[in-house]
């Protein structure tokens, strides 16, 4: 028999929230906006809110400046809306492997409220997390108090995303379009060209993650003569779909998860949200499992994709942050970067242009003055521009210097070749 439930207000369900509380907001497709704003109206009776959550989509409202005292952000991940908060001093952010963070609210960060955006529960009076199960599974597991915000527009996904209706201490609904992006809109010809270089660098066979960006979705659409593709990302976009549809991923020949699209998240367009909905060949799964490189390891010829902020030229990638200026974080680079290095055949790929759109050099002598780190050295294998591959791995530091320069903008690498040269005394 199906249970019984009820809906009440934003207002009533968001009672619970009380003063000195962590409270949970799923990210990404799932922003559940109405509960968030709902909760915005109710600073006046709060203080020292902390909200924590990875990307979120849209105008959250709590990160402006008349929410302080009232509401602290602390994001492990900075997407952005939060991003002038973060680098104004009014929002905070964690450094954490994305494939950490359950366990993180497993032991320091537990919560006390999760906000979540699901679908109707159906005839056994089961929700489904959607598009976002990630990190949201541990946190609904956890969470002391669990408020879904019902939306009949979240897709009902296969995995690990559905939560029976009597988990939840309060139900609200409301109706409301996902957040879309539209990731192959700004691909340009550098953009184009990493694309057919990154998809001559992958064999017919091979398990593909692509990070967020214009050139994950590039190199997709470069795959279009392969064959028995597979995939175990932590996120996708649309860029698969035509893929899928042309049986170029049909994910027969992974070892682990044979014949599904493994993912913890996705977020793009409606057709994207649509093609999710009720797909058994796809499954959303916990993030501490998607994202453990070994894991990761266990299926064969692993191809990560992943993009940077800038490079220097003995390899340390800086994927999170401008200089001192937060821009995103951590998320699951170095989890898919270590992952496929440890995969039979695995290639793990940082791809950049050669420039900024405003015309700065990605490939330089030292990161910015503050920058963080995300890839070492020592994890680094490939770097692709429009300029071609350098591979690094197991060379010294001159030699990897001048692959890098070797795929610079032309412009920059008379600068680079001097840089090389005071700091090493020799270019090649």
């Amino acid at each position: 028999m199906l249970p019984k439930f009820d809906y009440v207000s934003a207002q009533e369900a968001l009672q619970v929230v009380q003063s000195g509380h962590r409270v949970y907001v799923q990210g990404s497709a799932q922003t559940p906006h109405h509960l968030l704003h709902a909760l915005a109206q109710q600073k006046d009776r709060l203080q020292d809110v902390e909200l924590i959550f990875i990307t979120v989509q849209g105008d959250i409202e709590m990160d402006k400046p008349e929410y302080a005292g009232h509401f602290r952000i602390n994001c492990l991940f900075v997407s952005d809306s939060v991003r002038t908060a973060v680098n104004e001093g009014r929002a905070d952010f964690i450094p954490c492997f994305l494939s950490d963070i359950p366990d993180l609210f497993r032991s320091v960060l537990p919560i006390d409220v999760a906000l979540v955006q699901v679908s109707p529960p159906d005839q056994h009076g089961y929700c489904s997390m959607g598009a976002s199960v990630d990190i949201a599974r541990t946190a609904v597991n956890t969470a002391k108090y669990i408020i879904a915000q019902v939306n009949p527009s979240v897709p009902r996904t296969h995995g690990d995303g559905m939560v029976h209706v009597s988990r939840f201490t309060h139900l609200v609904w409301h109706e409301q379009h996902l957040p879309e992006v539209d990731y192959g809109a700004k691909t340009g010809p550098a953009e184009r060209r990493i694309g057919e270089i990154i998809a001559g660098m992958i064999d017919d066979g091979s398990t593909i993650q692509m990070g967020i960006g214009t050139i994950p979705d590039a190199v997709l659409k470069c795959l279009n003569n392969h064959k028995d593709l597979g995939v175990h990302t932590e996120m996708f976009s649309d860029g698969v779909i035509p893929l899928i549809e042309n049986d170029v991923i049909n994910n027969k020949r992974k070892r682990i998860h044979p014949n599904k699209t493994v993912t913890a998240f996705a977020i793009g367009t409606n057709q994207l949200y649509h093609y999710i909905h009720d797909n058994p060949s796809i499954v959303f799964l916990d993030i501490d499992y998607v994202n453990d490189p070994h894991v990761i390891r266990r299926n064969p010829r692993v191809i990560a994709i992943n993009s940077a902020i800038e490079v220097d030229i003995t390899g340390q990638v800086c994927s999170d942050s401008i200089g001192t200026m937060q821009y995103s974080g951590i998320g699951g680079q170095m989890d898919f970067m270590r992952g496929a290095a440890l995969s039979e055949g695995g290639k793990p790929i940082i791809a950049i242009t050669s420039r900024t759109a405003k015309g700065l050099p990605r490939i330089v002598p030292y990161l910015k003055q503050g920058a963080g780190v995300v890839t070492t050295r020592g994890h680094i294998h490939y770097v692709v521009t429009e300029y071609g591959i350098a591979y690094l791995w197991g060379k010294n530091l001159r030699q990897r210097a001048h692959a890098l320069i070797n795929i610079a903008h032309p412009d920059d690498r008379e600068m680079l070749e001097k840089e090389c040269w005071e700091r090493f005394k020799q270019f090649s």
